[in-house]
């Protein structure tokens, strides 16, 4: 039975979309077969695996608003064991398109039960919103990686994500958890960076990942090539960060996890 996890922060430019193609494809390494959804409209994490999505025909869109097989909008990557379902223009439209549909909120859960049995991780790329599209990977999940950049204003907006959380665990999904949160955009040389850490331990203490992502040129540069970090440079320091990641991942995972924490 694959595990579900979305990866969500409303707040941009937190390291999101890297996270997610990193962690898919350092899980894809060490044999598990994954599937990443890029649930953005945007489209970066279908960027950064190297798939145009001007010639893509299909996307979540059409699982979420037209009833399509998810399973057949899979296509493959340059990585074995990583497939991605990929983003459209078409799914601009759908967080309008979905407000006026019959279980708004739970079209992407219905769209991944006939997965869960074919893959060992499902990863959603979720939007830098909290609209319905983020809402129902939320729905959809089993937990929730949230990336947070360690800088000022990280925590800004970090309450209204929890809620959201919480309000989704109380009301339409009884196993929703926080899997762990991220610290991104680490730099050792800044002071705030390490203050930021400790202010996140604070509200998080059981959920913080104990890898922190450097904040590294290799990292930025590894999309514009169409390509995960673990192939673009598998020596750098953003690689290595990544690879400690998903070792934690996997442990915390096996583990099980604890109950949401409302910290914050």
């Amino acid at each position: 039975m694959a595990r579900v996890d979305a990866v969500a922060n409303q707040k941009g430019g937190v390291g999101k979309t890297t996270t997610a193609v990193s962690l898919g494809a350092y899980l894809a390494a060490r044999g598990r077969r994954v599937l990443l959804i890029d649930l953005d409209p945007q489209g970066n994490a279908t960027s950064s695996l190297g798939i145009d999505k001007r010639t893509q025909t299909g996307s979540a869109y059409h699982a979420l608003i037209e009833g399509a097989a998810l399973g057949e909008l899979a296509i493959p990557t340059a990585r074995e064991c990583l497939l991605l379902v990929p983003s459209t223009t078409h799914l601009a439209a759908a967080e309008v398109e979905l407000i006026d549909l019959p279980d708004r909120e739970r079209r992407l859960e219905r769209a991944l039960a006939p997965l869960r049995d074919e893959f060992d991780y499902l990863l959603i790329d979720c939007p830098p919103s909290l609209g319905l599209l983020t809402v129902n990977a939320l729905v959809a999940a089993d937990g929730v990686l949230v990336p947070i950049q360690c800088e000022f204003l990280a925590l800004e907006g970090l309450m209204q994500l929890v809620a959201t959380i919480d309000m989704v665990r109380r009301n339409l999904n009884a196993r929703l958890d926080i899997t762990g949160v991220i610290m991104t955009m680490y730099d050792q040389r800044v002071r705030l960076s390490a203050q930021v850490v400790e202010e996140v331990r604070r509200y998080f203490p059981t959920r913080l990942f104990r890898t922190l992502v450097p904040r590294s040129i290799r990292l930025t540069e590894a999309p514009s090539y169409g390509q995960a970090i673990i192939d673009y440079d598998p020596t750098s320091r953003g690689a290595e960060a990544y690879a400690a990641l998903t070792e934690e991942y996997l442990q915390r995972t096996a583990n099980g996890g604890g109950e949401l924490r409302r910290a914050v």
